[in-house]
């Protein structure tokens, strides 16, 4: 009798063992959809933007027009990108464009004054601190993740919860890697 509680307990904590090291992975699995998700609702908050900021920076430079077509293209890119490596690169060719519309920016002194533009600036800034938060937390769920697959005990669990490695969400050129500079002062 004796011996059948020892082998029931082991028998159980072995089940809640597994059934924990499951689930560790598999919720895992989901942190790193979410902040996938979280950096595409940051990067659709700075597209929303790119409109207005466009079309005000287009009142006080209007012969710009191939700025403003990188700005619309680049934007149109970003809204039709999935997965993670097309979302970093359509990323990093609106962070270049968004540079490029705030370097005619700059060399309007009215613009630069105007309360629209200054009230769109901030929002920019403010958005831009949201992305790079959302890159980060992304790579940590994935470094998680990726870590967790590869390690044991859990390695010996992917297979039965359908987990794999996931990539890191990079921005393809160096130059792209940084948020555009928004200060105007």
């Amino acid at each position: 009798m004796w011996i059948w509680i020892v082998l029931a307990v082991v028998v159980v904590i072995a089940v809640i063992y597994l059934v924990s090291t499951y689930n560790r992975l598999v919720s895992a699995n989901v942190a790193v959809d979410e902040a996938f998700a979280q950096i595409e609702v940051q990067l659709k908050r700075r597209s929303d933007l790119i409109p207005n900021l466009v079309s005000t920076v287009k009142g006080y430079a209007a012969h710009e027009s191939g700025t403003f077509e990188k700005v619309t293209a680049a934007r149109a890119a970003a809204e039709h990108a999935n997965g993670v490596a097309e979302v970093a690169a359509a990323d990093g060719q609106l962070t270049q464009a968004l540079r490029g519309l705030l370097m005619v920016a700059e060399a309007y002194p009215d613009l630069k004054a105007s309360a629209n533009f200054l009230s769109l600036q901030e929002e920019l800034s403010s958005t831009e601190n949201k992305v790079a938060f959302s890159r980060q937390f992304y790579n940590d769920s994935v470094r998680s993740l990726n870590t967790a697959i590869v390690t044991i005990p859990t390695k010996f669990f992917v297979g039965m919860a359908s987990v794999k490695a996931r990539e890191f969400y990079e921005v393809p050129e160096e130059a792209d890697r940084n948020a555009p500079t928004v200060s105007f002062e």
